[in-house]
């Protein structure tokens, strides 16, 4: 059996250091070959065993001195405890306290289990006001896992909701991943957010557009009034302050209300003369940049 030289394997050039030096050179020694990176090389887990075996005697005093004194009885002055020369000599009992065979315990290191990333969507309506949701998953076993997730009132859009501990299993006692949920916020054809801004159309008559009226907007939540002033225009965006998604301070940003004037597709008799009258008196027109 080769008989180790512990200082050589911690990086050291001589027998004579101090304990601390040693745990120095240990961490120093210990984070160029831990296993993390080093991954899949053979070499370097050997190495890190040397490395553990090395630092276990060398920072006692007693079994340091009790290493130095039977190295250095085994080998001439020239091949001394920091010689490097590894002679093939039995490992004695003295530094191991028992007779028979080393029973070499390895520490296993802890490996944390790698996190698991998913996404969902949701309405629009749901984010606005929080709920419960439950999804299924399969777990690293091919099994159907289902969670049971709470997604708070004004969740933005993006945002990921963490289950710890609900990831890949960890190896050697390590920690389990965690389970990380992204939230896809889904516009519907009536509301589209836009940081905490919502956006919808407001539908208005011709002549509701050019005289100005009082309407009812649809909010997220509630309806409320709103006064279009005269000669608005198509396109038009109209700030209803306070009535849109919730910010990260709990308060609501704007409802964005975009004009839409819309013209109407049949007309009854009275109404086709209105428009035929108005036809011939009114001055207006759109193709002209000048103002009539």
């Amino acid at each position: 059996m080769v008989y180790k030289n512990y200082y050589k394997i911690l990086g050291l050039e001589t027998s004579r250091v101090s304990i601390d030096e040693i745990k120095v050179a240990y961490r120093v020694a210990a984070k160029k070959y831990h296993p993390d990176l080093n991954v899949g090389d053979n070499l370097a887990e050997e190495k890190i065993k040397d490395i553990n075996e090395a630092y276990k005697i060398l920072s006692v005093p007693s079994s340091k001195r009790k290493y130095d004194r039977i190295w250095n009885s085994k080998f001439s002055k020239e091949d001394k405890a920091f010689s490097g020369k590894g002679q093939k000599v039995a490992i004695l009992n003295m530094l191991i306290g028992k007779t028979g065979k080393i029973e070499k315990k390895e520490k296993k290191i802890q490996i944390k289990g790698e996190d698991i990333n998913t996404q969902i969507n949701i309405s629009i309506y749901e984010a606005y006001l929080g709920l419960e949701k439950s999804i299924s998953l399969k777990d690293e076993n091919g099994k159907a896992k289902t969670y049971t997730i709470t997604i708070p009132k004004g969740i933005k859009n993006g945002e990921k909701i963490r289950l710890i501990g609900q990831g890949r299993s960890g190896k050697n006692g390590g920690k389990n991943g965690d389970l990380f949920i992204k939230i896809n916020i889904e516009n519907d054809k009536k509301f589209e957010l836009k940081g905490n801004d919502i956006y919808t159309n407001l539908f208005l008559t011709p002549w509701e557009a050019v005289l100005g009226t009082k309407v009812e907007v649809e909010a997220i939540d509630e309806e409320t009034n709103v006064y279009i002033p005269k000669g608005v225009q198509n396109g038009e965006k109209i700030r209803i302050p306070g009535k849109g998604y919730l910010n990260e301070n709990g308060l609501k940003g704007d409802l964005i209300a975009e004009v839409k004037i819309m013209v109407p597709e049949k007309l009854t008799e009275e109404e086709q003369k209105i428009f035929e009258k108005l036809n011939k008196i009114s001055k207006f027109n759109p193709r002209n940049n000048k103002k009539m």
